[in-house]
């Protein structure tokens, strides 16, 4: 007599994927909605408040409230100017160009080092300065 068995059903490979797809996309949703997309300062840097928007720089140089300089990673006065004086020598290839600097500057920032700041960066030769805030 001939045993009673179930016959074997095929499943096909591809039905264990599709749950496998779902979690690696909602985990890559996950992952770029949580990421931070820009680095942060290197110093803090509140603006003032002002009407209008700033147009953006080729450069940025950030002045925290007790005056210091940053630019890019490069902190303390001396060394930020430095390295945006050798940021525009390569960006200009030596020769005077157009480029504009941002200059972020905290809101209780001394006015006396923003005054003093403008012409070290013209000499740098900076002919466009433009100073970021934010819209009221």
């Amino acid at each position: 007599m001939r045993a009673l068995t179930k016959p074997r059903s095929k499943a096909s490979p591809e039905a264990g994927l599709l749950p496998m797809i779902n979690v690696v996309f909602l985990l890559l949703i996950f992952f770029l909605i949580s990421a931070r997309l820009t680095p942060p300062e290197a110093i803090s840097v509140t603006p003032p408040v002002a009407e209008g928007t700033p147009a953006p720089g080729d450069f940025t140089v950030l002045m925290g409230s007790d005056g210091d300089l940053a630019f890019g990673r490069v902190t303390g006065h001396d060394a930020a100017l430095a390295a945006l004086a050798a940021a525009y020598a390569a960006w200009c290839n030596g020769a005077a160009c157009d480029a504009a600097l941002t200059l972020r500057a905290d809101a209780l920032a001394p006015a006396a080092s923003l005054a003093a700041l403008l012409p070290e960066v013209a000499r740098i030769g900076f002919a466009r300065i433009d100073l970021a805030t934010v819209p009221k």
